[in-house]
């Protein structure tokens, strides 16, 4: 999504980490706050792609992150790998979980099923749309509450992979993430300096060697 033309774009400069690697793909741990790929402006262009890039020219994206989320991002080292993983992704056989801190208290388990679709007149936002929206389903687990600070933890399961799904689906049911600028209405009261969603899962069956990948990463919050 476009990045707004106000935004100082000042990415962490800690040196990437490898979660996982092997003869066709790598996997980082993507840092809140940088880019997964280049933005327009020349000043936007340091990206967690530029960074891999550096070490496997090859290297392709096989999906994103948003900028203020953190976490597990793959690559794929060269194209029959891209083209490979690009299928796994469509087939949505692959599993993705993450872990957010949402305001309010949630309990129990539920899936939200809102269409999505860009709000033009308000981008990068994106809005729930019955008529025109894709479809997007988005399965919840709420973890614990804390009472003093009204957060929940909840574990987030992605059935789809729509711009800002989780994102818009946890503000569609009165969850909004703590420390999201753009879909809560009160994002600086968040406890943490950013925003509290973190990529912390990834399991698929490696589709050129066979072999099964579970990928489990820290979440920092």
């Amino acid at each position: 999504m476009p990045l707004d033309e106000n935004f100082v774009y000042m990415p962490p400069q800690e040196p990437l980490i490898i979660v996982y690697e092997d003869d066709d793909l790598v996997v980082i741990d993507k840092p809140a706050g940088l880019l997964s790929v280049p933005g327009r402006l020349p000043e936007h262009h340091d990206s967690a792609y530029l960074r891999v890039v550096d070490v496997y020219p090859n290297a392709k994206i096989t999906h994103r992150l948003d900028m203020a989320t953190s976490g597990i991002l793959m690559f794929a080292k060269h194209r029959d790998a891209e083209v490979a993983v690009s299928k796994m992704f469509q087939a949505r056989t692959v599993k993705k979980n993450y872990i957010a801190l949402v305001q309010g208290q949630l309990h129990g388990e539920g899936s939200v099923n809102e269409p999505l679709i860009a709000d033009w007149e308000n981008r990068p936002r994106q809005m729930v749309h019955d008529e025109l929206g894709k479809p997007a389903q988005t399965l919840y687990q709420g973890l614990n509450y804390d009472e003093t600070q009204d957060i929940s933890r909840v574990l987030l399961t992605p059935i789809t992979g729509r711009s800002h799904q989780l994102r818009v689906h946890m503000m569609h049911i009165g969850h909004p993430i703590t420390g999201d600028k753009i879909y809560h209405p009160n994002a600086a009261q968040s406890p943490l300096k950013r925003m509290a969603l973190h990529a912390c899962y990834l399991a698929f069956i490696q589709p050129l060697s066979g072999e099964s990948v579970e990928i489990k990463g820290n979440v920092p919050f």
